[in-house]
C-alpha cells in the first residue's frame, strides 16, 4: 500500500509540473503573439541585423527545446529580406546595422540574396554599418557591403577561400561487414561514392573543383567590388592565414575601416540618427520588423502572387522527428499546389526550391502537379541555395527559371542501392537465415545475402529507365533535344552562373526577380504577394506526435552542428529499390 500511495503520489506530481509547464509555454506565446502583433517601428531607428544562429530558408517557431535549453536561433531567409525590404521603405528607418556573428547553414547563394537585398537598400542613401568581434568569412562577405566595416581591435576576420568537404563510409562499413550494390547513371553522379570509395573520384573531383571555383570567385568579385580592392589582392590576402595577423593589418589592407570596441557603436549610431545622448537613439531588430508587417500584405486589387516554399529533402510521405523540419513531402506538396492551381486569385505562383533531391518517385508526383498548374496559370521557379537533382526534376518544367549565380542545380542523374550485410549477420554476429520461396524472385531486397545476376540486371535497367525519364523531362521542360540534355546532365553539377550559359536556367537574379516575372507573365501591375505553406506554429509542434521526435531532432542539430546533415543524407536511402535523384553528396562548407 505503501508503494501504492508513492506511485500516485509521483503521478500527481508530474501532472502538476506538465501542467505548469504548458501554462507558461502558454503565456509566453500569448504574449509574444499579442507583442507581435502591436510591433511599430520607431522614430529614427535603426534596424539591427544580427548574423548568428542558424540560417533556413523560412524561420520556424519556437521550440521547447530552445526555449529550455536557449539553443541557437534560427533566422529565415525570407523573414531577412523581408525586413531589409521594409528597411528600405520605411522613412523612419534611417539605417542598417550589422553585428557580425556566426551563420550556420547558409549556402553561398543564401549570403547573395542577403547582400543583393543590402546593395538595394542602399539606394536609399541611408546608411549601413557592420561591427563584429570575429568576422567568419560568409558574414564578412555579407558585411563588406556596408559603408563603414568596424572591428574589435583585437578581433579577427576570416578570409581563406573556399573548402568543400564530403565524407566517406566505405571504410566503417568494410569493418561492420555491410556493403552497398550500387546502381546508377552518370558519371558525375557521385551521392553513391560514399558507400564505395574512401576518397573522391577524379570525375567529382572535377565538378567540385569547378564549381567552387566560380562560387569563389563571385564572392572576389562581389567583395573587391564593395571594398575597392581587386580579386587578386582578395585571392593573396586568403593564402596568408589571415585569421592570426595582427588586428591593425585588416585595416592596412581596406578589409575594414577602423579598429573599435563594442561601446564606440552606439555612440556612432546615435550621432548618425541626430540623437545626442547613446541611450536615446532607437532600435529594432530584422525579425520584429519583418513580423511588423507580416499581417499587412501589400496591394489591394484582389490578384494575388503566391511563392511557394519547397525546401528540403525530397520525400514521398511527411515523416517525422529527424528530418520532419525540412523537407518537401510529395503527398503535402502536390495538395497544397492543387489548391493554388484551384484559387481563382492567385494568378500566379512562385516556386521557391532549395533541394538537393531525394525521392526520384516523389520528384515526379511533385513535377506532374506542376505541370497540370503550368496548364491554367504561370509558374516561375527561384532557385535558393540549391535546386539540383531532384530539385532540379521539379523545377524544369516551369515557364520560367530563376537562379543566383552560386545556386547549385543541375545533377540531371539517377541511383539506386541496395545493402548487403552478409557477412555482418552470419559472421559478426553469428545470425543465419533460410528462406523458403515459389518463384525466382520472391526473396528480392533480402540483405542477408547477396544479389543474382538477375536481380542486378532488373535494377540497373530500372534506373537507366529513370534517367531516360529524368532527362526527357528536362528537354521537354527547357525546349531543348533529349541529346542536348544528356550532354549536360550526366549527375553534374553547375553553377547558376554556368547553368544560365548551358540553358538550364532562363535568369540570373533573386526571389524578388521572380515575382516580377510572375507579375508580368499574369499581366498583372498591382497584386499581393502571400506565402506559403503556412508555417506551424509553436502549439503544432509541441503537441504533435511527433513533439519528442522533434526534441531529439532540435538537441542532434544543436549538438552535432555541420555533421547532423551527414546524420541526415545517410537516412535519407531508406532503401534499396527507392530510385533517388538527389545531390551527387552531402558536402559542409567551409564559410
Amino acid at each position: 500500500m505503501k508503494d501504492f500511495f508513492k506511485y500516485v503520489l509521483a503521478t500527481v506530481t508530474g501532472l502538476i509540473i506538465m501542467g505548469l509547464i504548458i501554462t507558461i509555454i502558454t503565456i509566453i506565446s500569448l504574449v509574444g503573439m499579442m507583442s507581435s502583433a502591436t510591433i511599430s517601428v520607431p522614430d529614427d531607428c535603426v534596424m539591427v541585423l544580427k548574423l548568428d544562429g542558424e540560417l533556413n530558408e523560412r524561420a520556424s517557431s519556437a521550440s521547447l527545446t530552445s526555449m529550455i535549453t536557449g539553443g541557437s536561433s534560427q533566422l529565415g531567409l525570407s523573414e531577412i529580406l523581408t525586413a531589409i525590404q521594409n528597411a528600405k521603405e520605411n522613412e523612419d528607418i534611417k539605417g542598417i546595422y550589422i553585428e557580425g556573428g556566426n551563420l550556420s547553414g547558409a549556402t553561398p547563394a543564401m549570403l547573395q540574396e542577403i547582400r543583393q537585398a543590402l546593395l538595394d537598400f542602399k539606394k536609399t542613401k541611408k546608411f549601413i554599418v557592420a561591427y563584429a568581434d570575429t568576422y567568419t568569412q560568409g558574414s564578412y562577405y555579407i558585411s563588406s557591403v556596408a559603408d563603414s566595416v568596424f572591428l574589435n581591435p583585437q578581433g579577427m576576420v576570416d578570409w581563406k577561400g573556399l573548402a568543400m568537404q564530403t565524407v566517406y563510409y566505405k571504410e566503417v562499413m568494410d569493418k561492420l561487414g555491410v556493403r552497398m550494390e550500387i546502381f546508377k547513371v552518370g558519371t558525375y553522379k557521385s551521392a553513391v561514392e560514399p558507400f564505395m570509395l574512401t576518397e573522391m573520384s577524379e570525375a567529382n573531383r572535377e565538378q567540385i573543383t569547378t564549381f567552387s571555383k566560380e562560387i569563389w570567385g563571385e564572392m572576389k568579385k562581389e567583395v573587391a567590388a564593395s571594398r575597392k580592392l581587386t580579386s587578386a589582392q582578395l585571392d593573396a590576402l586568403a593564402d596568408t592565414m589571415m585569421m592570426f595577423v595582427e588586428p591593425t593589418f585588416y585595416k592596412k589592407t581596406k578589409l575594414v575601416d577602423k579598429l573599435v570596441y563594442s561601446d564606440y557603436i552606439p555612440k556612432m549610431l546615435a550621432r548618425m540618427t541626430g540623437k545626442e545622448n547613446a541611450k536615446e537613439y532607437n532600435t529594432i531588430s530584422a525579425q520584429d520588423l519583418a513580423a511588423s508587417t507580416a499581417m499587412e500584405p501589400k496591394g489591394t486589387s484582389g490578384n494575388v502572387i503566391a511563392v511557394y516554399y519547397a525546401f528540403g529533402d525530397i520525400v514521398q510521405e511527411p515523416s517525422e522527428g529527424l528530418t520532419a523540419d525540412d523537407e518537401i513531402a510529395a503527398t503535402k506538396v502536390i495538395k497544397d499546389l492543387h489548391e493554388l492551381t484551384e484559387n481563382e486569385d492567385i494568378k500566379a505562383v512562385v516556386l521557391r526550391v532549395n533541394s538537393g533531391g531525394g525521392s526520384a518517385y516523389a520528384s515526379e508526383q511533385i513535377w506532374h502537379a506542376i505541370t497540370e498548374m503550368k496548364a491554367k496559370k504561370p509558374v516561375i521557379v527561384s532557385m535558393g541555395g540549391m535546386a539540383a537533382s531532384g530539385g532540379y526534376y521539379i523545377s524544369c518544367n516551369a515557364n520560367w527559371i530563376v537562379a543566383e549565380p552560386t545556386t547549385l542545380t543541375g545533377s540531371i542523374g539517377i541511383f539506386g542501392m541496395m545493402p548487403v550485410a552478409k557477412e555482418l549477420i552470419n559472421d559478426k554476429i553469428g545470425l543465419h537465415y533460410e528462406t523458403v520461396k515459389t518463384n525466382r524472385f520472391g526473396d528480392y531486397g533480402d540483405y542477408t545475402r547477396e544479389m543474382n545476376d538477375g536481380e542486378k540486371e532488373s535494377m540497373q535497367q530500372y534506373v537507366n529507365r529513370g534517367y531516360e525519364l529524368f532527362t526527357k523531362r528536362c528537354a521537354d521542360g527547357r525546349g531543348m533535344k533529349q541529346d542536348e540534355i544528356k550532354a549536360i546532365a550526366e549527375g553534374r553539377v553547375w553553377t547558376g552562373l554556368h547553368a544560365k550559359q548551358l540553358g538550364l536556367v532562363d535568369q540570373l537574379g533573386n526571389l524578388d526577380d521572380a515575382i516580377k516575372v510572375a507579375k508580368k507573365r499574369a499581366k498583372v501591375d498591382e497584386c499581393t504577394i502571400l506565402s506559403y505553406p503556412a508555417p506551424k506554429s509553436m502549439f503544432d509542434n509541441l503537441f504533435s506526435q511527433s513533439s519528442g521526435e522533434s526534441y531529439a531532432n532540435e538537441y542532434m542539430k544543436n549538438t552535432l552542428g555541420d555533421f547532423y546533415g551527414v546524420i541526415k543524407s545517410i537516412k535519407q536511402i531508406k532503401s534499396g529499390f527507392s530510385m533517388q535523384a538527389q545531390l551527387p553528396y552531402y558536402f559542409i562548407y567551409n564559410l
